[in-house]
């Protein structure tokens, strides 16, 4: 089965879904080998590891399909991609749904935001009317080739234009064909819980580390009735926080290096394969050719 049609039988049975953010292959491979059942290509850990810049709508379309296509080969779980705005006009969105959905994702998000947009957890941003946004959401709906192929609606209007006007946007979404619901950066655990109660329709949340929305355990957020949490920094700040310690420690340190929480560089190679292609390097037509 294809990640496509994984992910589409994981909403079907109804599982509560936990994606961690990965922003590379090796992070991606991580997510799968600690037995998570789906992952998100965040577009700040993409941003910030392809190309060094902040999470400030920079990244082009093909620059984020470029990073989920390697992500998407490299694990046999579903990639769950940013797609920020859909990177244009209703034009603009169904070639961002067909390179995304022909590269392997399982599914993306598209936001209301004005392009360029900026994370979602910031302050200062702006929303496109409505009426906009909804119709970019249709003609993603209608440009996906295979049905499997998830669209989630996301709306950042909460911060710009109120909470009623979030929810009224979801359920909009909802109406032209989106399959999830995803109201951006809540700022309470009374909005929180509301909004599952009030979009009709599976709803997504987006936890930050250091972000607007509260922290709350994931077996909280699946009793308020979410189907799918998005954990999109988790990994990367954990990342950025070793890069820092251990470099610190390479700076100064008197004595040999000598690092507790690293991996050899052959246990590094195992979770990327390396087991398959030596299993290659030794089939004996290669062998008897090589000699």
């Amino acid at each position: 089965m294809s990640g496509t049609g994984r992910l589409r039988q994981l909403l079907r049975n109804g599982e509560f879904i936990v994606a961690p953010g990965a922003f590379d292959c090796l992070s991606a491979r991580a997510v799968e080998l600690a037995g998570f059942s789906a992952i998100y290509m965040t577009g700040m850990g993409t941003s910030a590891t392809q190309l060094g810049l902040p999470d400030y709508g920079l990244a082009t379309m093909s620059e984020m399909v470029v990073n989920a296509s390697a992500m998407a080969a490299s694990v046999g779980i579903p990639i769950i991609a940013d797609a920020d705005t859909g990177y244009g006009n209703e034009l603009n969105m169904a070639r961002t749904v067909y390179e995304y959905e022909r590269h392997g994702a399982a599914g993306i998000h598209i936001e209301d935001q004005v392009f360029p947009k900026k994370c979602g957890h910031l302050d200062r941003k702006q929303v496109i009317p409505r009426a906009e946004y909804v119709s970019k959401i249709r003609v993603a709906v209608n440009a996906r080739r295979s049905s499997d192929f998830v669209i989630i609606a996301r709306t950042d209007s909460n911060a710009v234009l109120g909470f009623e006007e979030a929810i009224g946007r979801a359920n909009a979404a909802l109406e032209v064909g989106a399959d999830l619901a995803l109201v951006e950066a809540p700022e309470s655990t009374q909005q929180m819980a509301a909004i599952p109660r009030r979009v009709n329709g599976p709803c997504v949340l987006n936890l930050l580390l250091g972000g607007k929305t509260p922290m709350l355990s994931l077996s909280d957020v699946s009793e308020l009735g979410y189907q799918m949490v998005l954990l999109s920094d988790v990994l990367l700040c954990a990342a950025v926080r070793a890069y820092d310690a251990t470099l610190a420690t390479v700076r100064t340190s008197p004595h040999p290096l000598h690092f507790e929480h690293t991996l050899p560089p052959k246990e590094i190679f195992k979770r990327l394969g390396a087991d398959k292609w030596d299993s290659l390097r030794n089939e004996p037509a290669l062998t008897a050719k090589a000699s």
